[in-house]
């Protein structure tokens, strides 16, 4: 098996604070590094072992105040997968590569690495595994590239 589970589910909210609050104080998350740029904030929360809530607050967006009844709801903004090894990691981006499912970009957030793909129906995901050359408590924003797979780029 090429995956491991989920990583992070992200979600967007009116109240970053509020949210991540809610999240630690119930239920014991951990807030791992706040980012904001350009509009848009962003706290990691971790839930699990390999499991993550990524958190969003995005100025004007108001995706957070729609209620709506179950499977009226659309589709969530995107999932991630944990591979279950960087070798999986490695094999899972060469396929989509092939499929033109994805780019190959590889974004560096500290602790993971990951790379988004595009589904058959569009919908976008994301494929993660721990970051083998991470230096603790560095939290690198989206669009870091991973000197492990951009350093010939430069």
């Amino acid at each position: 098996m090429m995956l491991s589970g989920f990583d992070h589910v992200a979600v967007l909210t009116a109240d970053l604070d509020a949210f991540v609050a809610f999240y630690v104080e119930v239920f014991g998350a951990l807030a791992e590094g706040r980012l904001a740029d350009d509009g848009a904030e962003m706290v990691v929360l971790r839930i699990g072992p390999h499991s993550e809530i990524n958190v969003f607050k995005v100025d004007g967006n108001d995706e957070s105040t729609r209620q709506t009844p179950m499977f009226a709801r659309g589709r969530l903004d995107h999932f991630g997968f944990r591979a279950a090894s960087l070798e999986a990691f490695d094999v899972l981006r060469e396929r989509l590569m092939q499929r033109g499912h994805t780019d190959g970009f590889v974004t560096d957030f500290g602790h993971v690495l990951s790379f988004f793909f595009r589904d058959p129906e569009g919908l976008e995901a994301e494929v993660c595994v721990g970051n083998p050359d991470a230096t603790p408590g560095v939290v690198n924003p989206p669009g870091t590239p991973s000197s492990r797979y951009h350093a010939s780029r430069e």
